[in-house]
């Protein structure tokens, strides 16, 4: 069974759930994979703002717990559908804290999933990464990609603050204005999409879990979106029922 911490944002671990069914072979409900989505927002502290230091609880304990409730529930593997959340700040915490508890659920890495993806399927393009400002100041993709020798630039400081506001601005932000998301948050995500075009990106990732559900088309720009939250899925599948994964289209 599929484990996912939900919540981080609510949004964003339906928009995986979802994706979950798109790519699973099947023809009736029944063929579809059982799937525990627990979100539980109240609970975990905002990832951005502990790494900004503007919140002094670390996100990761809660979203230990989380886990190890779908551990009890029957979940065999899990992922947190939050990038921010994967900075080792937090997610090394949940690593240690799990280890030090009795569980046989299986935890994915939404980031190192994604750096596989890319470097499978995008070897030798230059990768533009849209992201928080939490995520974009650890280094978090920058440095996962270089392990897999992706080439990478994220947006300078006037850019990515439109990233940010694009995401977690209470009047357009994607967080707040999710269903459908506001024409602002999009033309600003595109505007920046374009700068890194004009930097040689030459493929796009969109590596906060909110940025999917803002741009949902497979190219912008001309540069393929690479969505970890889809990334996310099939991994997911592949643990539990590779031969139900749908080929890549």
């Amino acid at each position: 069974m599929i484990g996912i911490v939900g919540g981080v944002g609510p949004f964003a671990g339906l928009d995986v759930f979802k994706k979950i069914i798109e790519e699973t072979i099947a023809s009736k409900d029944q063929d579809h994979l059982p799937v525990l989505l627990s979100s539980q927002p109240h609970r975990i502290a905002d990832r951005t703002a502990y790494l900004l230091g503007e919140e002094k609880e670390n996100p990761a304990f809660a979203l230990k717990d989380i886990i190890l409730e779908l551990d009890r529930a029957g979940a065999t593997v899990a992922a947190v559908p939050c990038n921010t959340a994967h900075a080792p700040a937090i997610f090394d915490v949940v690593r240690e804290e799990l280890a030090k508890e009795k569980h046989t659920i299986r935890l994915l890495h939404l980031v190192e999933e994604t750096a596989k993806f890319i470097h499978v399927n995008f070897q030798g393009k230059k990768v533009g990464v849209l992201s928080t400002t939490g995520t974009r100041n650890t280094g978090l993709y920058k440095n996962i990609l270089a392990q897999f020798g992706i080439d990478n630039i994220a947006p300078e400081d006037t850019l990515q603050d439109k990233v940010h506001r694009a995401i977690y601005d209470e009047t357009y932000g994607i967080k707040a204005c999710s269903s459908p998301v506001s024409i602002k948050a999009r033309e600003d995500l595109l505007e920046v999409i374009a700068s890194l075009k004009e930097q040689g990106a030459q493929v796009i990732v969109l590596a906060c879990t909110e940025l999917p559900l803002a741009l949902t088309e497979k190219v912008y720009l001309d540069l393929p979106m690479v969505d970890p939250n889809r990334v996310l899925a099939r991994a997911l599948i592949s643990q539990v029922a590779p031969q139900k994964l749908k080929p890549l289209t």
